[in-house]
């Protein structure tokens, strides 16, 4: 990508798919991840957990959180809710809770 270009947005890379460019470098694909050449971040689909173990949890937040929050879903193209899931459970796992 030259320093000219836009962001990548889920949007963008549709346009770029439709008009029939290139996108692979947009995507690991032995990692299963999207990547983001200009930050050179990827992001990895983890496995949370089966439907039957889910539970609904509400957990309040200040503005600052929930604004941080949204502007990093923005970045990566996600929703908040992917953003808190996958941040929790990485740090769980760093810790070593998740069960066996």
């Amino acid at each position: 990508m030259t320093g000219d270009e836009t962001k990548i947005t889920p949007d963008n890379l549709l346009e770029k798919f439709d008009a029939g460019e290139d996108v692979s470098d947009y995507f690991d694909f032995e990692h299963g991840a999207m990547v983001y050449p200009e930050e050179k971040v990827a992001v990895r689909h983890i496995k949370i957990g089966s439907d039957d173990e889910t539970r609904r949890v509400n957990v309040d937040f200040p503005r600052w959180v929930v604004e941080a929050l949204d502007r990093e879903a923005k970045r990566i193209g996600v929703g908040r809710q992917a953003v808190i899931k996958t941040w929790i459970v990485q740090h769980l796992d760093e810790m070593g809770e998740r069960p066996a």
